[in-house]
């Protein structure tokens, strides 16, 4: 398992143990209150705000919360102005980092961003100067419980891109075009998914061999998660299990 595949484990275990920490249900808020406020507060119209809510309550985010975000973004309450930004830069290794945040303070997050960077030994860059890099894609998530070989034929015919056999599941790959269409078909077969998500796929990764470089990467990306504006963080590192091991130890 790649460095990055490895770290994206990391991260799903780590949303679990601190799922219950306000930044992290902040993170959700924000969230549906701007899927509602872009496609309505009905689920059943607004596909966004549907894969929302379902993020948000296996994140363990109460019904409560859930209503009072998306009533926010529907305006019946003073919904705060967030808006959505990209911010791309370098890790140490030369490793392309691409950050995505929803801020109503715009000033304040790139000031955090950049003096997260220029600590871990990075540097934050222009728009556009590594997100060529990564492919957008869906991303499906399933249990390995499921048929995969009824999964495949049936992902493939809804115009799936791939599905991947990994070591604890199976990912269907779609295109941002069919991601919506793709996710609402498994259902219709009776294919209930783990997570649902679009993504950031790197078309290629940097293999980082150096411990201290290594441990600068992940100490960068961990800061720039726990940030309460940013959203996801995408990153095209490959770092050995041995590395990685030692450095969880």
């Amino acid at each position: 398992m790649s460095g990055h595949s490895k770290w994206s484990t990391i991260k799903h275990k780590k949303a679990k143990v601190d799922s219950q920490r306000a930044v992290v249900f902040q993170k959700y808020s924000r969230e549906l209150i701007v899927s509602a406020r872009l496609g309505g507060p009905d689920p059943a119209g607004n596909f966004r705000l549907r894969t929302a809510i379902e993020k948000a309550k296996a994140a363990g985010l109460p019904n409560d919360n859930i209503k009072r975000a998306i009533d926010k973004g529907a305006g019946a309450a003073g919904a705060e102005n967030y808006e959505e930004l990209i911010y791309e830069g370098y890790a140490a290794g030369g490793v392309a980092v691409v950050v995505e945040a929803m801020t109503d303070n715009r000033n304040r997050t790139a000031g955090d961003i950049r003096s997260y960077f220029t600590k871990y030994n990075g540097s934050l860059g222009a728009t556009g100067c590594v997100g060529w890099m990564f492919d957008p894609k869906g991303s499906i998530t399933f249990d390995k419980d499921v048929d995969y070989d009824k999964l495949f034929e049936t992902a493939i015919t809804l115009d799936a891109e791939d599905i991947l056999d990994e070591e604890e599941e199976y990912k269907v790959i779609t295109s941002t075009e069919k991601f919506q269409s793709v996710v609402e078909g498994l259902e219709a077969e009776g294919f209930k998914s783990v997570s649902a998500e679009l993504t950031r796929i790197p078309q290629n990764t940097v293999e980082v061999t150096d411990e201290a470089v290594a441990s600068q990467i992940l100490k960068l990306l961990d800061k720039l998660e726990e940030h309460d504006d940013v959203q996801n963080v995408y990153a095209n590192f490959d770092i050995s299990d041995e590395i990685m091991q030692k450095l969880e130890g």
